[in-house]
C-alpha cells in the first residue's frame, strides 16, 4: 500500500470525509486509477456500520461495486468511488478486533456454532480463521451460508445476502488478510444469534433453475424494502452457487421460497406505447431525475432488447444514481441496483419479469430520494 492509499485508509478510519475526498482527488490529479482507491479500502470497508441495523450493509456494498463497474466507461468510475468513500467516511466503524493466532488443534464447524451461541465474537473469529486455514475458504463459505439460510426470516435475508458478498470479496482478495472480513462475520453472526444450522430441506425444489424461474415474478412484485430483499436474496444465492452440492442449493432456493411466504405475483401494468430506446445520457437523466417510477420503467423498456442496450441502460442508471447523490445514501440503492441488473440479464427474454424488477427497484430508490428532499 502506497503512502497516499495508506493515508486514505487512515482518513476513513477517522471518519474524516473531507480529508478522504481530498486524498482521492489528489490521487486522480496524479493520473491515478480510481479503482485502486476502492481496492485499498478493503480492510476498513469490512467495519463500516449502518446503525441502528446490525446487518453489514456497507461491506456487502463494497463487493457489489465489482458487479457495477463492468457497465461503466473508465471516466465514469471516479464518481462511483467518490460516493463509496463518502459513505465509508461518514459512518461509524465497528471496533477493530485484534488479530489472534490460529488454533493448532483440529476445528470442526460445530465449534463455530457453539461459540456463536455463547456470543463470543473473538473466539468465533479465531475458529472461522482456523477453519479457513484447515479446510479451505470454499468449505468455510459453504458452511456459513448454510448456517445463515436458517435465519432468512429473522434477518430479512441478510444472513445469506450480506454473508455471500462479504465472503466473495474476501476470497477475491488474495492480496489481503482475510481477518477483517472474518471478524465482521463473527460479530454479525453473534449479534444475529445465527448459531444452529438447519436440516437440509427435502428436495421440494429438485430443479433450482426452474424454481427460480417459477418464483422470480413473485420476488420482483411489491413495493418497499421487504419486497426488494426478496430479489436481493436470490441474486446473492446465485452468486455463491458454486460452493454447494445440488441438494444443498435446492435447500437454499427452498429457503428463499419459504422466506417470501404467501406473497403473490403482481405484474406491473405500464403503457410503453411510443417508448424509444434512450441513446444519450443527458436525455436519460432529464427523465430519470423526475423520480417517477412507472414512466421511467416504460421509458427504459426498449433497452431490454440487446446486450449493448442493456449495458448502456446499466451505465446510465449507475451514472444517474451518482449524479443524484447529495452525500447520504441508503446502501440498498447500490445493492438493489446490482440485483436488478442481474435480473435484467438472467431473464432478458422475459419482459414481464424485467419490467417488474426494474419498477420495484426504481420505486424504492425514487421514494427514498423524494423522502429526503
Amino acid at each position: 500500500m502506497g503512502a497516499l492509499t495508506h493515508d486514505l485508509v487512515e482518513a476513513l478510519e477517522a471518519s474524516d470525509a473531507e480529508r478522504a475526498l481530498g486524498l482521492f482527488q489528489k490521487h486522480l490529479s496524479r493520473k491515478g486509477d480510481a479503482w485502486d482507491m476502492h481496492l485499498s479500502a478493503f480492510p476498513v470497508a469490512q467495519r463500516v456500520m449502518n446503525p441502528p441495523f446490525i446487518n453489514p450493509h456497507l461491506p456487502k456494498m463494497h463487493r457489489i461495486y465489482r458487479e457495477l463497474t463492468p457497465f461503466l466507461e473508465k471516466e465514469d468510475v471516479p464518481a462511483l468511488i467518490r460516493l463509496e468513500l463518502t459513505e465509508f467516511a461518514r459512518r461509524p466503524k465497528l471496533e477493530k478486533l485484534p488479530k489472534a493466532a490460529l488454533l493448532t488443534s483440529r476445528v470442526v464447524f460445530s465449534d463455530v456454532e457453539s461459540s456463536i451461541s455463547r456470543q463470543d465474537v473473538e473466539k468465533t473469529a479465531v475458529l472461522m480463521a482456523t477453519l479457513y486455514a484447515q479446510e479451505g475458504r470454499a468449505d468455510l463459505a459453504r458452511r456459513l451460508l448454510l448456517l445463515g439460510s436458517g435465519y432468512l426470516d429473522h434477518s430479512l435475508g441478510h444472513s445469506v445476502s450480506c454473508t455471500a458478498f462479504i465472503l466473495l470479496e474476501m476470497m477475491e482478495r488474495n492480496d489481503q488478510d482475510p481477518w477483517p472480513a472474518l471478524a465482521t462475520l463473527a460479530d454479525y453472526f453473534c449479534k444475529g444469534r445465527f448459531h444452529a444450522a438447519p436440516t437440509l430441506r427435502p428436495s421440494a425444489t429438485p430443479d433450482p433453475d426452474a424454481a427460480i424461474t417459477d418464483n422470480i415474478l413473485r420476488a420482483t412484485s411489491g413495493r418497499g424494502i421487504v419486497n426488494l430483499h426478496h430479489t436481493i436474496t436470490v441474486y446473492s444465492m446465485e452468486r455463491v452457487r458454486q460452493f454447494f452440492s445440488p441438494e444443498e442449493y435446492s435447500h437454499l432456493i427452498g429457503a428463499w421460497i419459504e422466506f417470501m411466504g404467501e406473497k403473490e405475483e403482481e405484474p406491473i401494468a405500464l403503457d410503453s406505447r411510443g417508448a424509444e430506446g434512450v441513446y444519450e445520457y443527458g436525455r436519460f437523466y432529464g427523465m430519470f431525475s423526475r423520480l417517477e417510477a412507472k414512466p421511467a420503467t416504460a421509458y427504459l423498456a426498449p433497452m431490454f432488447a440487446t446486450p449493448i442496450e442493456r449495458r448502456r441502460m446499466g451505465r446510465f442508471l449507475i451514472k444517474s444514481l451518482c449524479d443524484l447523490y447529495q452525500g447520504d445514501y441508503n446502501p440498498h440503492y447500490l445493492t438493489g441496483l446490482g440485483s436488478v441488473l442481474w435480473v435484467l440479464d438472467r431473464f432478458r427474454n422475459q419482459t414481464t419479469i424485467s419490467l417488474n424488477a426494474l419498477y420495484q427497484y426504481l420505486d424504492f430508490f425514487f421514494d427514498g430520494i423524494r423522502s429526503r428532499k
